[in-house]
C-alpha cells in the first residue's frame, strides 16, 4: 500500500486490506449446526473440532455456538480442540475426545478434512452412534454423503469459483483507482446433505 499497490484479501480476512472477499463463515457455522441440532432432535452431547485461530475458523465456531445455545437440551462438551485443519488432526483429536467422553452424539468440524479424520476415528472405535457435520463442500464430503455407511450428515458448502470471480472483479476496480462502497463482501454458504448432494458440482 505504501508503494501505491492495492491489497485484496481472498478467503480469509487480513487487517488493513483494501477489500475482502470471503465465505460468510458465521453463516456457514450456523447452517451446519442448525442441521446438526435438527438431526439430533434438539438434544444430545456435542463436540466442536476447532482449528487454527484465523478469521474463517473463529467465525464458523462462533456461528455454530450461537445456534447450539438455542437448544437447552444440547450440551457442548468441548470446543477447544485444535485439529489443525487436517484429516490426521481430525483423527487424533477425535480419538482424544472419545477417550475423554464416554458418549458423543454430534460433532461439528470446522472443515471437511477434519470431519473425514473424525469419522475414521469414530468408525475404528465402533462409535457409530454419533453424527458429523462440517464446512467446505469438499469432494471428500460429497463422496461420503452418498455412501450408506457414512456418519457425515451435512457440510456447509463454500464456492471458490464465485469467490475468485468476485475477487477478480473487485481487484480490477481497485487497480483502476475506484473507491468501493462495500469493501467487505461475503459469499453465502449453502447446506449440502444426502438429499441434495447430487445438485452440487465438484469444485
Amino acid at each position: 500500500q505504501r508503494a501505491g499497490i492495492r491489497v485484496l484479501a481472498v478467503d480469509v480476512k487480513a487487517m488493513g486490506a483494501d477489500a475482502t472477499i470471503t465465505t460468510d463463515n458465521s453463516q456457514a457455522g450456523q447452517i451446519a449446526c442448525t442441521h446438526l441440532a435438527r438431526e439430533l432432535g434438539g438434544k444430545g452431547q456435542v463436540v466442536i473440532l476447532n482449528g487454527p485461530s484465523v478469521s474463517s475458523v473463529l467465525e464458523r465456531v462462533e456461528g455454530c455456538k450461537k445456534v447450539l445455545q438455542q437448544y437447552p437440551q444440547i450440551h457442548l462438551l468441548s470446543d477447544t480442540e485444535n485439529a489443525g485443519g487436517s484429516r490426521q488432526g481430525g483423527r487424533e483429536k477425535m480419538i482424544h475426545l472419545m477417550t475423554a467422553f464416554a458418549h458423543i452424539d454430534g460433532v461439528f468440524s470446522i472443515n471437511d478434512q477434519i470431519a473425514a479424520g473424525a469419522e475414521q476415528a469414530a468408525k475404528q472405535a465402533g462409535r457409530n452412534e454419533l453424527i458429523i457435520v462440517g464446512v467446505d463442500g469438499a469432494p471428500i464430503a460429497k463422496k461420503r454423503l452418498k455412501e450408506a455407511d457414512t456418519l457425515l450428515r451435512g457440510t456447509a458448502a463454500q464456492f471458490p469459483n464465485r469467490m475468485a470471480e468476485r475477487a477478480v472483479e473487485l481487484g480490477y476496480r481497485l487497480m483502476k483507482g475506484e473507491t468501493l462502497a462495500n469493501p467487505v463482501q461475503l459469499i453465502p454458504s449453502e447446506l449440502i446433505t444426502r438429499d441434495n448432494v447430487d445438485q452440487y458440482p465438484q469444485w
